[in-house]
Formats: structure tokens, C-alpha cells, sequence
């Protein structure tokens, strides 16, 4: 196990994916690991999304930012919860099809959903990744495949590879079915936090303005492909309104310092491995092997 690799301090991944741009395009690989017939029915049967939108996020964000920040340790110990967890969640779904949450397809399309989403928030929202830096960021989020129990035959040897992959996947594998209709209508109307200092009323204005954006950003960037099949109307006004958010979004970040990009996701992983309750003698360094 000593040569399955957690991100290390400073590498391509550790530098991209955790950036705050990439939160933005979040509820669209949403969109798309649920788009799986696997991952949505698992989703659909077993997952509290729908009653706790908030809560799920932040499980994912946390998990997300353990495995690429947290080092190898912490890495590790959080992808064996993952694949236990997920261990004995199967079931048939609506059209009689049986299905497995590990099945590797639909594991390791999860995982690229991740990998592309990294790639394509620097690439709408940024100046994008030079070619070196995409080769160098793909073989690190390949390695954390592995460490999420991936073989190597199920992970495509390089860039051209992966995208090859992807395409196909999107091309003869997603569906319409009643998670993707979820995450949809979540986006539309989504829920108040679970906090009591935000009042419904403050809620209810911000909530309108926050799902035009949403909807905005992550049906447009989805595969046009998949757009269409999953009935989702876009025209060249939206096209137009995407391009200037997206412009925005580059003018801004472009202000912010390279380290304070990632520095939420690095505050959430170091909480979970620092936090109180965590044993003491296996705190290390983010990044730490």
C-alpha cells in the first residue's frame, strides 16, 4: 500500500482542487455522479439529500478536503470510512436494474466527476491549466483513485485518456432519473440553512437571486450533450450571462493570493484532523505522508 499516494504538500492537486472557484461548478458534478444509474439510485434509496441538502454538502466538502489535504494518513483512514460506509448500500432500482454503491463504473465516475470538476472550474472561472500542470494534476488525482480503492485498470493511463473516458460516459451511460430531478429542484428552490440567525425573510430574497445564479452557472457548464437529454433548456442570453459571470469570477479571483484560493478547504481539513477527540500522537503536518 506504501506506493498509493495522497496528495503531497505544494503538488498540482494540492494546488488546484481545492480552489474557491471550483465550489461554484459543485452542484453541477452533483448533477453528474447522480446522473449515473448506480449513484442515483443509491442516492434516491439511501441518501437523506432531499431532507438535508446543507448537512450532505458539508460531509462532502469535508471528506473531499481530508482526502487532498489532509496527508496520507488521514487520507487513508477517510477513504476506508468511504468504502465502508458505501459497502452495504445496493438495492433495485425503478426500472428493476440491481445496483451496488462500490460498483467500480460507477465508483470511479464519482471520482472522475471530481477530477474534471477541478479541471474545468480554472478553466471557466481562471486563465485554465497549461498542459504540463493538467498531465501533472490528472496522474495526482489518479493517485487518489487508488487511495479510494480504484484499481489501475480502472483509471485511465493519461490526460487524453481520461477525457476519452469521460466523453464516452457521458455519451452512452447518464440518464434522467428522480435524483437528477432532485438536485434540480434543489438548486431551484434550495432550503434555508440549518442555522437560527439567518430569518426565512432575509432567506427568501437571497435564496431567489442565489438559485438564478446557480442554475445559471451549473446548466451551463454541463455537457451540452447531457443538457439536452436531460430536458434542460439553454439559449445564447444564458450562453451571453455565463460568459460575464464567468468574467467577473476571473477578475476577481485574479486579486486573490494563489494560497488564501485553497485556504478554506485547507481550514477544513485541518479541523478534521486536529479537532478535538482526534488522537493526538497521529496529528501531522497537512500534506504529511
Amino acid at each position: 500500500m506504501s506506493d498509493i499516494r495522497a496528495p503531497r504538500r505544494g503538488g498540482a492537486a494540492w494546488r488546484y482542487f481545492g480552489d474557491t472557484r471550483n465550489f461554484l461548478i459543485s452542484p453541477q458534478l452533483l448533477l453528474l455522479q447522480v446522473a449515473h444509474p448506480v449513484v442515483g439510485a443509491g442516492v434516491e434509496q439511501h441518501s437523506d439529500f432531499r431532507a438535508e441538502p446543507w448537512q450532505r454538502l458539508w460531509r462532502t466538502v469535508s471528506s473531499l478536503s481530508t482526502v487532498i489535504y489532509g496527508g496520507q494518513a488521514a487520507a487513508t483512514a477517510e477513504a476506508d470510512r468511504i468504502r465502508a460506509m458505501h459497502e452495504h448500500l445496493k438495492g433495485v432500482d425503478d426500472q428493476g436494474r440491481r445496483y451496488h454503491a462500490l460498483n467500480p463504473e460507477a465508483y470511479h465516475w464519482v471520482h472522475a466527476t471530481l477530477v474534471r470538476g477541478g479541471y474545468d472550474g480554472h478553466r471557466i472561472f481562471g486563465r485554465g491549466l497549461s498542459a504540463a500542470d493538467t498531465e501533472a494534476y490528472y496522474q495526482e488525482m489518479r493517485d487518489v483513485g487508488r487511495v479510494w480503492g480504484l484499481k489501475d485498470h480502472h483509471l485511465p493511463p493519461d490526460w487524453e485518456a481520461f477525457c476519452a473516458y469521460y466523453d464516452e460516459m457521458v455519451r452512452e451511460r447518464l440518464e434522467l432519473n428522480q435524483s437528477v430531478r432532485d438536485v434540480l429542484d434543489e438548486l431551484a428552490r434550495p432550503q434555508k440553512p440549518p442555522v437560527r440567525w439567518i430569518p426565512s425573510l432575509l432567506w427568501r430574497p437571497f435564496a431567489a437571486l442565489s438559485a438564478h445564479y446557480a442554475l445559471l452557472v451549473n446548466v451551463g457548464t454541463l455537457p451540452p450533450v447531457l443538457r439536452e437529454r436531460l430536458g434542460l433548456a439553454w439559449t445564447p442570453r444564458q450562453e451571453r450571462a455565463l460568459r460575464r459571470v464567468a468574467r467577473l469570477v476571473r477578475i476577481a479571483m485574479a486579486l486573490v493570493p494563489p494560497p488564501l484560493r485553497i485556504a478554506l478547504t485547507m481550514a477544513v481539513a485541518y479541523w478534521n484532523t486536529h479537532k478535538p477527540g482526534t488522537d493526538r500522537r497521529a496529528r501531522r503536518p497537512l500534506g504529511a505522508v
